[in-house]
């Protein structure tokens, strides 16, 4: 293969006894150089029973030295990587792997269940005694495939499906390095730095927007499964963790537990949240520490890491992502299709080398994606006149009531300010008068109480009369994605027949 490619081998050239992942349940921990055996080995293996270049290999599994491995050795022969989502359910693995067809799944034991054939496809369990000797016994040396080409296939990444049957989103060779390369270049990332993965691996959030990047450039990557927050404290301060992503919902958990106020994170220099547009009190929980915290954006197409905006500059530009990285190009369509003023709101464009190759087996749908070369990202964002970036929300997700617009994200950072509330979320639902109904389901701290009309009156203090929502529902608990993201799709279809 080109050896540029094969980038984990020159790594472990470089800094062969560096330690570069870290179990943080096990506290076991692999340098480069084993890293890159581990993948070899695995590769080697991989031959043996004739896999060939562009056969899929599945793996079901928490978080584990396993993504590494599997990743790795498949970029060695020019096999295809397909991470599964284990919060799923039989059927829709059942679809997932109907549509990638693996000639190997490789799975954790505590996830089997989830398995509906285990007859037609070899399977491999990665805490069998078989899969560490596969992987830690040296063994003859693995085919290079000689012909492997930026553009082939290295991974696919299926998305959640929350307007369909999930898409299995093919990233190139090209695709994961030039998001590493980028991110590098564009965060200063160094060798001394320290990510902790608690980000599902089989999301691009978890194995892309950090775990690749800090390898590539040298660095540690402490990898974790069960998110609890005391417990996730620790580990940023015992393994000296420098850059963390979150999604909104750990962060949450996270500065309402009594042991971060009383915490100093000393090595700590971003925290980083993702996945979801972060509500502002939690900038202002760690800006009260003195810590630097800021957003990030991206999708599973678009590698996922797109923006850089310096902490500094984050605390005086909440919500901001910033501007495009150094290796991409991002440009705001307006409805009628020009790029938009300053401060109009339309969709975000992304172009760059980083950007998904297409959608496996759904040529349809790919050419949907593009534009004249640019990805259609589907998300509504805003630029202001010094060229910050906000995303507004997705496009699919604006109410759109009496002929106003109305975007989600501006309701519930207001919602989400009042001291009663724990979290909210804002959806539109039809309405014979208003074309849709603005409603916000809210959920409350421990031991507080604010009524339907006391909220309304609070909104309507600081947004237009229009964004107010007309319904607001009380729960325990609002739903989450397999990736702790508010499940808007879900709420919507349980919501949408509330009124006529």
């Amino acid at each position: 293969m080109r050896w540029e490619l094969d980038w984990i081998a020159n790594r472990a050239r470089l800094s062969p006894d560096s330690i570069a992942v870290v179990d943080g349940e096990t506290g076991s921990r692999f340098t480069f150089q084993e890293l890159n055996k581990r993948a070899e080995n695995i590769a080697s293996f991989f031959n043996t029973i004739g896999i060939n270049k562009g056969d899929r290999i599945a793996l079901l599994s928490p978080n584990d030295i396993c993504y590494f491995d599997l990743l790795f050795a498949c970029g060695k022969i020019g096999a295809i990587f397909v991470p599964l989502n284990w919060r799923l359910s039989s059927e829709e693995i059942d679809y997932i792997l109907s549509n990638s067809s693996p000639r190997i799944i490789a799975l954790s034991s505590n996830v089997e269940g989830l398995l509906q054939d285990k007859t037609s496809r070899k399977i491999v369990k990665i805490d069998s005694e078989e899969y560490q000797r596969i992987a830690n016994e040296s063994s003859s040396s693995y085919d290079q495939v000689e012909y492997i080409q930026e553009n082939d296939p290295l991974a696919i990444i299926y998305t959640g499906g929350t307007t369909g049957k999930p898409k299995g989103v093919v990233l190139s060779h090209q695709s994961m390095m030039w998001n590493g390369l980028n991110t590098i270049v564009s965060w200063n990332l160094t060798a001394k730095d320290v990510t902790l993965t608690y980000m599902p691996m089989f999301h691009t959030g978890g194995l892309n927007a950090l775990s690749i990047p800090i390898l590539m450039m040298g660095g540690k990557v402490v990898i974790a499964k069960n998110f609890e927050p005391n417990r996730a404290i620790q580990i940023i301060n015992q393994e000296g963790c420098t850059v963390v992503l979150l999604v909104p919902t750990m962060y949450h958990m996270m500065v309402n537990t009594p042991s971060f106020k009383n915490v100093n994170f000393p090595t700590m220099h971003t925290f980083l949240s993702g996945g979801a547009p972060c509500p502002l009190e939690i900038y202002q929980s760690f800006e009260e520490k003195g810590l630097s915290f800021k957003e990030g954006y991206g999708l599973t197409e678009a590698g996922p890491n797109n923006f850089f905006i310096d902490p500094k500059i984050s605390k005086f530009r909440r919500g901001s992502v910033g501007k495009a990285m150094f290796y991409n190009d991002v440009k705001i369509i307006a409805s009628d299709g020009k790029e938009a003023k300053v401060g109009e709101v339309g969709e975000l464009l992304i172009r760059g080398k980083h950007v998904f190759h297409h959608y496996w087996n759904n040529p349809d749908a790919t050419n949907q994606a593009y534009r004249d070369g640019w990805l259609l990202t589907g998300d509504l964002a805003r630029c202001d006149e010094e060229g910050y970036h906000y995303i507004v929300g997705r496009k699919k997700e604006m109410i759109i009531t009496g002929g106003e617009n109305v975007y989600p994200l501006e309701v519930e950072q207001c919602i989400s300010k009042h001291p009663a509330i724990n979290e909210v979320a804002v959806i539109g639902v039809p309405h014979q008068k208003w074309g849709e109904m603005v409603i916000a389901i809210v959920s409350l701290m421990p031991g507080q109480h604010v009524s339907k009309q006391e909220l309304k009156e609070y909104c309507q203090t600081k947004i237009g009369k229009y964004k107010v929502p007309k319904e607001v529902i009380y729960v325990e608990e609002i739903p989450k994605t397999h990736v702790g993201k508010i499940d808007k799709n879900h709420l919507q279809k349980t919501y949408e027949n509330l009124v006529g």
